[in-house]
Parts: C-alpha cells; sequence; structure tokens
C-alpha cells in the first residue's frame, strides 16, 4: 500500500502547542467557574459534584479541596485498569478545584429565584463550553472520564450503560450524604452532551497527518461524549 492510499491519522499541528496548552488551562478553569455557579444557584448540581457537595458537608473541607482529593484517587483507579494519564488528566486534577474554591469566594450566593436560574443557566453553558475547550486540546481524559473509559474497556459493556451506572451511583451516594439534586442536575444530564459536541467543533484545532503520542484519540473524545 502506498503511502498516498494509507489512512491519515489526525492531530494538531506542533504550531498549535501553545494554542492547545490555552485551551487546556482556560476550559479547566472555566469547567470549575461554572461549576462554582451551579453550586451557587442551589438548584442541583452535575452528577459527580453532587457527591463532591455532600463530602464537603461530611468532611467540613471546601468543595474544591475534595474534588481534588477524589479526583486523585480516581486517578489511582487507573492503575488496575491499564489507563495512561496525560498533561490534561493530572491538570484537571490540581485546576478544577482550586478554579471552584476561588469563584465560590467570589459570588456569594443567591437568593431570589430570578437570580438562581440564570446562575444555573449559565453554569450548564459554560461547563458544555470549557468540555469543548479542554478536550479539544487533546492532552488526554480526565480521571473521572478515564475511569469509565476504563472500566468500559476492561468490563466490555458499553460507554453509555457504564457512564450511566456510574452517574447514578455517585447521584444517590452524595444526595444520600445532603448533596443538592434538583432541575439543574436534570437539565445537565439532557443538555451537557450536545453542548459539549458544539463547542468541540467551535473550539476544534486545524490537524495534521500523523500520530499523537500521550494525548487522547478522536474514538476517547467520541466516548466521553456518547454517555
Amino acid at each position: 500500500m502506498s503511502q498516498e492510499s494509507r489512512p491519515r491519522r489526525d492531530r494538531p499541528v506542533d504550531g498549535h502547542l501553545t494554542r492547545r496548552l490555552a485551551q487546556l488551562y482556560g476550559g479547566l478553569a472555566l469547567y470549575g467557574s461554572s461549576s462554582a455557579l451551579l453550586v451557587r444557584s442551589g438548584l442541583g448540581l452535575e452528577p459527580w459534584n453532587v457527591l463532591h457537595e455532600g463530602l464537603a458537608d461530611l468532611t467540613g473541607l471546601s468543595m474544591g479541596l475534595v474534588i481534588t482529593v477524589a479526583g486523585a484517587f480516581v486517578l489511582l483507579s487507573w492503575i488496575p485498569l491499564r489507563q495512561r494519564p496525560g498533561l490534561g488528566t493530572v491538570s484537571n486534577v490540581l485546576v478544577i478545584g482550586a478554579t471552584m474554591d476561588a469563584t465560590l469566594a467570589l459570588v456569594p450566593e443567591a437568593g431570589s429565584l430570578a437570580v438562581r436560574v440564570p446562575l444555573m443557566a449559565s453554569g450548564i453553558v459554560l461547563n458544555g463550553a470549557a468540555t469543548g475547550l479542554y478536550i479539544a486540546a487533546r492532552f488526554g481524559p480526565g480521571p473521572r472520564d478515564g475511569l469509565m473509559t476504563g472500566l468500559h474497556v476492561r468490563t466490555g459493556h458499553s460507554v453509555r450503560l457504564v457512564r450511566t451506572v456510574i452517574e447514578a451511583t455517585v447521584t444517590a451516594s452524595g444526595f444520600a450524604l445532603g448533596g443538592t439534586v434538583g432541575a439543574g442536575t436534570l437539565l445537565y444530564a439532557v443538555s451537557i452532551g450536545p453542548l459539549a459536541q458544539l463547542f468541540l467543533r467551535v473550539f476544534a484545532l486545524p490537524a495534521a497527518s500523523g500520530p499523537d503520542p500521550g494525548v487522547a484519540t478522536a474514538r476517547s473524545r467520541r466516548a466521553i461524549l456518547r454517555g
């Protein structure tokens, strides 16, 4: 088979490394900030943060610190799953929790529904934009996404089933611990996939042929969004 007839594997060109890093860290910071807006709305959190909020109430730690510690523990679960972390994986653990705590310190709790609803809507849309930003940078999945894809590979079950079981489990556990479940939780569940897919197209990087070692593949990117 000639070189011209071989299938091409696309990756961001080297000249876009600065943009990729900006997307990675900008996306992770925006993710933490947007999640903080959902906390301040009081109308329901995304599934993992229902658990994080419940653990924060139980331990007395800040929610951002709980996110960081929980992310580190989830990352340890990658070892038996034989998942390989990337720069984006480690950065996810370190950046999101710190940014959430910083935003929570700046944004006061909302009182009226007229303020809480826009906070919830803004949090969900910005969370979708953040997801598109950092996944499109292709530096590797976050620890919780890696847990999902690792279990998918090891168990043979569909990504949708694995993700549903994980998120139902963490939501129920967090709710039992006092985490907030509400309209925002449901709205997030039905809208985050389409929003992330939209923003992945918006923030997509120009591609060049050849493998890109150490970053998430197109297959893993689709797997994250399919759930």
